[in-house]
């Protein structure tokens, strides 16, 4: 598929989009669409849906708005719809104070999902920034991940960059030092 009408950011903003992106089958259908078109058997093969299911799922991404008919084509008469993402990265809400990141929630049952065997780098690490640093950080950590998404190549074995850089709740801080 030619990614040069592709736009670059598709921001959700309806209910209905976050509803869409917040299920994580849903999910994993965009995991498989991130790179490359793929019709209704492909993606629950690659998913493992039925195919019920995953049309099921397309259909309220593509009302959604986030994946599109990018081909058809006739194969015995039957026509062939080829999904794609309608951009290349889904920007989602702040989901507010308390309330779920869905972004994160998706990250962890990826990683739970992942073969145990498989090579990971998972780290969590506590900083204390300045605001500058924080800033420069944030920046640098967008930076690289976007270097990287540039490199990205179809054909390769797939890989999941998740960061996040945040300052947790105030009351959180200093627990672990008061005792």
């Amino acid at each position: 598929m030619p990614t040069d009408d592709v736009p670059e950011t598709f921001h959700v903003t309806t209910d209905e989009q976050l509803r869409a992106v917040s299920n994580l089958t849903r999910h994993r259908i965009m995991a498989v669409l991130r790179f490359e078109p793929a019709t209704i058997t492909q993606i629950a093969e690659r998913v493992g849906l039925a195919k019920g299911s995953s049309s099921y799922h397309v259909r309220l991404l593509e009302r959604a708005g986030l994946v599109r008919v990018v081909r058809t084509r006739k194969v015995r008469g039957v026509t062939e719809r080829y999904y794609a993402m309608a951009a290349r990265s889904v920007v989602l809400p702040d989901p507010g104070e308390g309330g779920p990141d869905v972004l994160m929630r998706h990250a962890v049952a990826d990683l739970e999902a992942a073969p145990a065997e498989g090579e990971r780098h998972v780290r969590m690490a506590h900083l204390r920034l300045t605001e500058e640093q924080f800033a420069e950080l944030g920046a640098r950590l967008e930076a690289l991940a976007d270097e990287y998404r540039e490199l990205s190549d179809a054909s390769l074995p797939d890989v999941s960059l998740v960061f996040a850089l945040f300052r947790p709740a105030s009351g959180a801080q200093g627990e672990g030092e008061a005792k």
